[in-house]
C-alpha cells in the first residue's frame, strides 16, 4: 500500500533505554540494573533529595500560567550565577545570554542549534564538532541532527588506564581554527576520567590560541565531588582566567534528582553586554518555535532551592551523601573483586570519578552476565556504579569473578 511514509527507514532502539527496558521485563527477583545512569539510594529505590522535599513545599501554592519565553527569571539568575559563580566577570558585566532548557539533551540541541546558526550568518564552512571517543551516546546525534559534521578523537588509552592527553592535544593543536570542542565539565560519561586541574589549564590554553570555542557538557556538576564549585572549575577557568566565549549545558537531572522535570540551562559567555543581547534575543526566537516556553515546575523548584539559604545548604548536604555512597560503592566492587582474586586490574574502578566507569569486559561476557546472572550493563561495560548497594555489590562482583574466568581462564 502506498504510503508517504514508505522511505522512512526503521530506527533501532536507543541502547540504554532498550537496555532498562529488558530490565524491567525481566521477572527475575535478583536482577540489577547497571545500565541508566540514575542515583539510587542504599535500598535501591529513587532518592527524593530532601532539599527537594523542602522546595516544594515551599512553591506547594504556584500557579500554572505560562512562563517567559526565556524562562523563569529567578531560575535563570540563580542557576547561572551558581554556574559561574557569584563574583564572575561575566555576570557583573552582563555577557552572559541564558535560557531556560529541557534538561541537558535540550541545552545541548538548544546551544548547537544556536551556534550553527551563528556560523551560517557569519558566512564560510560549518565548523566540525568535536567529541571525545567513548563519549555519552547522543552526543553525536544531538550535532549531527542538527546539521554539524561531528568528529571523534581518542579520549582514553587503549587499555581505558587513563585520559589519553597526547591524543586529545594532537587534536585540539589539528583541527580547524574555530572548530567546536564539546567537553565534559566533570565526572566524563562513561569513562569516569577527568583531567587535572594542570591538564584543563594546557587544553585551554591552546583553546584560546587557536580560538577554538568550547562547549561544556554539565551533567554532573557537584555528583563528582561533592562540591559543585570544585567541579564547576574548568568551566570558570575557561570563562574567568582565560576570558574566553563559551557555551555551558546545565542540567539539575542528576545533581537535584529531578530526571522526569528535564530542567536545565543554556548559557553563552560572549565577549560584550551587547553580544549577550543579541543572543539572547536568537534563543527566545528558537525557544518560541520549538517549545514555545518551557515547563515550570522544575524550575520553580531549583530556584526554589538556590533561593532559600537553608534549603541549598541541606542540597550540598545531599550532594556529598550522593557522592560519598557512589565512592564508597566503587571501593567496594573493587575490593570484592580483589577478595575474590579476579583475573585483571580492576584499580582504575577507584581512579576514575563520578557515575560511571568502564569494566573493560569483552561482549560476550556482557551478554553472560546478562543472560546467565541477571546483571544489565552497556554493551561496552559501562556501569552506573550508582545502580550498587550493600545488598547487590557481592553479587555483582561474584558473578563478573565467575564470567571472567569462564571466559578467560578454562578457555
Amino acid at each position: 500500500m502506498s504510503s508517504v511514509f514508505n522511505g522512512v527507514p526503521y530506527i533501532p532502539p536507543d541502547a540504554i533505554f532498550e537496555l532498562t527496558k529488558l530490565y524491567n521485563a525481566d521477572p527475575t527477583a535478583q536482577k540489577v540494573n547497571l545500565g541508566q545512569g540514575t542515583y539510587k539510594d542504599e535500598n535501591g529505590n529513587p532518592w527524593i533529595l530532601p532539599a527537594i522535599k523542602a522546595a516544594k513545599e515551599k512553591i506547594k501554592s504556584a500557579n500554572h500560567e505560562y512562563l517567559p519565553i526565556l524562562g523563569l527569571a529567578p531560575f535563570r539568575t540563580r542557576a547561572t550565577e551558581l554556574l559561574l559563580g557569584g563574583d564572575s566577570r561575566a555576570v557583573r558585566e552582563n555577557r552572559v545570554a541564558s535560557c531556560q532548557a529541557l534538561s541537558g539533551t535540550g541545552a545541548l540541541h538548544t546551544a548547537g542549534t544556536m551556534l550553527y546558526r551563528a556560523a551560517q550568518t557569519a558566512g564560510g564552512t560549518i565548523p566540525t564538532v568535536y567529541i571525545t571517543n567513548p563519549s555519552w551516546s547522543n552526543h553525536r546525534q544531538v550535532f549531527e541532527s542538527i546539521g554539524f559534521p561531528v568528529q571523534e578523537f581518542n579520549y582514553t588509552t587503549t587499555e581505558n588506564s587513563g585520559l589519553d592527553m597526547d591524543s586529545l592535544m594532537q587534536t585540539l593543536t589539528t583541527a580547524p581554527v574555530c572548530s567546536i570542542f564539546v567537553f565534559h565539565a566533570s565526572a566524563h560519561n562513561p569513562s569516569g576520567w577527568d583531567p587535572t586541574a594542570e591538564q584543563w589549564r594546557e587544553i585551554g590554553k591552546i583553546v584560546k590560541e587557536r580560538s577554538l570555542f568550547p562547549v561544556f557538557d554539565a551533567a554532573y556538576l557537584g555528583m563528582t565531588s561533592g562540591d559543585f564549585d570544585r567541579d564547576a572549575f574548568a568551566i570558570r577557568y575557561f570563562v574567568d582566567e582565560l576570558q574566553l566565549e563559551a557555551a555551558v549545558c546545565l542540567s539539575f537531572a542528576k545533581s537535584l534528582g529531578l530526571y522526569g522535570e528535564r530542567i536545565g540551562l543554556c548559557a553563552f559567555v560572549t565577549s560584550s553586554s551587547s553580544t549577550a543581547t543579541a543572543v539572547e534575543s536568537s534563543l527566545a526566537k528558537l525557544i518560541r518555535v520549538e517549545i514555545s516556553n518551557p515547563p515550570a515546575f522544575g524550575a520553580r523548584i531549583v530556584a526554589a532551592v538556590l533561593e532559600d539559604q537553608d534549603i541549598r545548604a541541606e542540597w550540598a548536604r545531599n550532594l556529598i551523601t550522593m557522592s560519598e555512597r557512589i565512592k564508597a560503592m566503587r571501593w567496594a566492587l573493587y575490593e570484592g573483586l580483589v577478595e575474590l582474586g579476579t583475573p585483571g586490574d580492576w584499580k582504575r574502578i577507584t581512579e576514575q570519578k563520578g557515575m560511571f566507569c568502564i569494566l573493560g569486559l569483552r561482549l560476550e561476557e556482557v551478554l553472560h552476565l546478562r543472560e546467565n546472572y541477571h546483571i544489565y550493563m552497556a554493551d561496552s561495560s559501562r556501569v552506573s556504579i550508582a545502580g550498587l548497594n550493600s545488598g547487590n555489590v557481592r553479587y555483582v562482583a561474584e558473578c563478573i569473578d565467575k564470567t571472567v574466568r569462564d571466559f578467560r581462564v578454562e578457555k
